[in-house]
């Protein structure tokens, strides 16, 4: 038994299963059988819903301001955009086993169901908890959306055009999180906020729905371990445990950080429940959540880590410029989101003519993934020192394009590179796990930066207002914390004081992005650049072949 053990925990790193081999073997097997007008409507129905996830993050950006009057919560804003990705974040990681467990149709649909729940709810939103609520739900079916869908993609299309829908998926996604914030500033004036999130309810279910119908059950999943199993195996086989501990350790840790102040009893709660998850997953769970396995390679660990940390930065331009553009421009805001549309486009640009014009081998892009990161932190420190009323605006289109554009070659790089560092049989694992730490930096982005930006800016506001010998401010501090348009309604000292101490929160918020960036130079650098060995497979068919005849011999 030691022997078959060991074999099975060299596996996943080093040997290709034959449900890998059925899946690659052969380039036009993935995709037969699946009609023109399925097809269809599986990339319609995934881009819609890609699109309405991405929308979620940015729509707040332009709408946050009225929101937070109508539901009298100025003080707790950050937590409107906070809910949504604390737990989209907390369930992502679940979804790679569930959709082994379900398949990815059903769980795909099932996000969708939850997707219009939560828009129902935010819609109908009379309260702020209602409106928290809602947005929970939400970003618990977004949590399944985009990972689902890559998943999907690499299932049923062929090597040979895998590349062309997963830049497909990312587009998706970059056009969602772009336009959202333009086309909410644009409506929300006329139609109000309530009608953008409650429209939403509709549309997603239609999508789930067609997706439930275009995609095949035989083409909804590979076969696994889980595929003969009856309904209440799957659900014995579930890791409950790992599950839970995985959202409580991330749920406490950003709790501790979305805040105006930092809360130390959850952050020391999640260093306490995230390794008793590791344990867990290593000597208890039966069906680890993620395996634990795949971590212990140096490049797949720190090159995770490095795009945590530097997606983290880059959602500091996603969530902040528009507000900028508010708050210290005095721009209406339908014209404040449009300053996504430059940043975005870059990143387009970026990862296109990186992906086109240079990345047309397998091996090593170390020095290419290095500098492209190392040049991002630059442009970061730029931006916050133009961020204020005066600078040239052609000039901060500029910057915010070209932070976009290192944005979308860096992440290209940093992938082929991993892909590079690891074995082909891990490749999916690899690039699901990658995937998930990219989907952290929204959540870890909101609501760090989110703490940072409101404690410098409270603090500026009560010592600029203090200064200026206006007491009695207390009220209008609060508010202007959940409103940057209300900095456009402010008149005479008020209004300098209160744009000067937003123009101190941008400023902080991205040198500190820009310090975070430069850090993740590092841990990118480290990952390295050589290969992994080359695996003898028949000696490793040879070895399992001889642990099971002493098996059978001991039996």
């Amino acid at each position: 038994m030691a022997i078959q053990n060991g074999r099975a925990e060299r596996a996943p790193l080093l040997h290709r299963s034959t449900s890998v081999r059925a899946v690659y073997s052969n380039d036009d097997e993935t995709e037969a059988g699946i009609s023109t007008l399925r097809g269809s409507f599986i990339i319609s129905s995934i881009g819609l819903l890609i699109f309405l996830q991405a929308t979620n993050i940015s729509i707040l950006t332009t709408t946050q301001s009225s929101i937070a009057a109508d539901l009298d919560a100025f003080e707790k804003a950050t937590w409107l955009t906070s809910s949504y990705l604390i737990a989209m974040s907390s369930l992502a990681p679940l979804m790679g086993k569930l959709t082994q467990v379900f398949t990815p149709r059903l769980c795909l649909f099932f996000s969708t169901l939850l997707i219009c729940i939560g828009t129902a709810i935010t819609g109908l939103s009379t309260s702020f908890e209602m409106f928290i609520v809602g947005r929970a739900f939400t970003g618990a079916g977004g949590g399944g959306i985009f990972i689902v869908a890559s998943i999907i993609v690499i299932q049923m299309t062929s090597p040979k055009r895998r590349g062309l829908y997963i830049g497909l998926v990312n587009s998706g996604m970059t056009v969602g999180v772009s336009l959202g914030a333009v086309i909410a500033g644009a409506l929300e004036p006329t139609i109000g906020w309530k009608p953008l999130f409650g429209v939403q309810a509709p549309i997603s279910l239609l999508a789930g729905i067609s997706l439930l119908w275009s995609i095949p059950a035989a083409h909804s999943s590979k076969e696994n371990e889980y595929t003969d199993l009856s309904l209440g195996q799957k659900l014995a086989r579930i890791d409950y445990s790992g599950a839970l501990l995985l959202t409580a350790t991330i749920i406490l840790f950003l709790l501790g950080l979305s805040g105006p102040k930092i809360l130390p009893t959850p952050l020391i709660l999640s260093a306490i429940t995230l390794p008793v998850f590791i344990l867990n997953e290593i000597y208890v769970a039966s069906g680890p959540i993620i395996p634990v396995s795949v971590l212990r390679s140096r490049g797949t660990l720190l090159t995770s880590l490095a795009t945590l940390g530097f997606m983290m930065a880059r959602w500091s331009i996603l969530f902040y410029t528009p507000m900028y553009a508010l708050s210290v421009r005095g721009w209406a805001p339908a014209v404040a989101g449009s300053i996504l549309i430059p940043t975005n486009a870059g990143f387009a640009t970026g990862g296109l003519l990186a992906g086109v014009f240079h990345i047309k081998r397998t091996g090593s892009f170390y020095m290419h993934s290095v500098v492209s990161m190392a040049l991002f932190a630059p442009t970061m420190a730029v931006l916050a020192f133009i961020s204020t009323p005066d600078s040239p605006w052609t000039g901060y289109v500029i910057i915010v394009f070209f932070n976009g554009f290192i944005t979308g070659a860096a992440m290209n790089y940093a992938l082929v590179h991993l892909l590079h560092l690891t074995h082909d049989d891990v490749h999916p694992i690899v690039i699901s796990l990658l995937a998930t730490f990219r989907g952290f930096a929204g959540s870890f982005g909101s609501a760090i930066g989110g703490g940072l930006f409101g404690r410098v800016l409270q603090k500026s506001l009560k010592s600029g207002f203090a200064d200026a010998g206006l007491t009695h401010r207390g009220e209008l501090i609060r508010k202007l914390l959940g409103s940057p348009a209300l900095v456009n309604k402010l008149e005479g000292v008020e209004k300098t004081i209160a744009v000067a101490s937003y123009e101190d929160a941008f400023k902080a918020l991205f040198l500190s992005a820009a310090a975070l960036s430069a850090a993740m130079v590092i841990l990118q650098a480290c990952t390295g650049w050589k290969a992994p060995a080359k695996v003898d497979e028949q000696r490793l068919d040879e070895e399992e072949v001889e642990g099971e005849e002493s098996l059978v011999a001991g039996a």
